[in-house]
């Protein structure tokens, strides 16, 4: 009895001795906020990894507006600066791009007492399909077209956008009979370029 008491006790003094040894690893690997705290682990396979900042302007503003879940632009006619949410496809991947230099400006022109369409600086990606339009939609047309619908109209286009919180009304009042020059543009730390 004697001898299995010993032996008893030797187990659990092995087994104590293990684990204030693994314990006492954890801790020489262990980071600590400089309150005493632990906060993180050296160990390679758990370290956090740190992403660099994107300095690539595309990626950046894409990176904003998807923690928004959606994509601005600015069309800014006469005093009037509209806001517009962006669909997510090739075609507003690059005119994002092209934003991203700069603002653009386009001369556009009434057609058909249904939109005002003005031609691009670059012709962009193409993703047509047969949509039918509404006022404030924002269309891309044969690739180097842009479009600010402010009545109906149905055909083969690629879909931009649509200009927020306008009614068709607003739409034809701000944008007239004639022509009109539009500036477009992305944010910029909450402010108009």
């Amino acid at each position: 009895m004697k001898r299995f008491f010993c032996w008893g006790l030797l187990f659990l003094m092995v087994v104590s001795f293990t684990a204030c040894e693994n314990q006492q690893e954890k801790e020489k690997s262990a980071v600590n906020d400089g309150n005493g705290r632990i906060v993180g682990n050296l160990d390679e396979t758990k370290r956090p990894k740190i992403e660099l900042e994107k300095s690539d302007p595309m990626e950046t503003y894409q990176a904003e507006q998807e923690e928004e879940n959606h994509m601005t632009m600015y069309i800014q006619i006469g005093d009037t600066v509209l806001a517009a949410t962006l669909v997510q496809n090739s075609s507003t991947e690059a005119l994002i791009e092209m934003l991203s230099e700069g603002p653009v400006t386009i001369e556009m022109d009434d057609y058909a007492s249904m939109e005002k369409v003005g031609t691009l600086p670059q012709s962009l990606p193409r993703n047509d399909e047969q949509i039918r339009t509404g006022a404030g939609d924002l269309i891309l047309y044969q690739g180097n077209s842009f479009v600010i619908y402010y009545d109906t109209n149905s055909w083969n286009f690629t879909r931009l956008g649509k200009i927020d919180h306008m009614t068709q009304q607003e739409l034809k009042d701000l944008l007239g009979g004639g022509s009109v020059t539009a500036v477009l543009s992305l944010p910029a730390n909450g402010k108009i370029i």
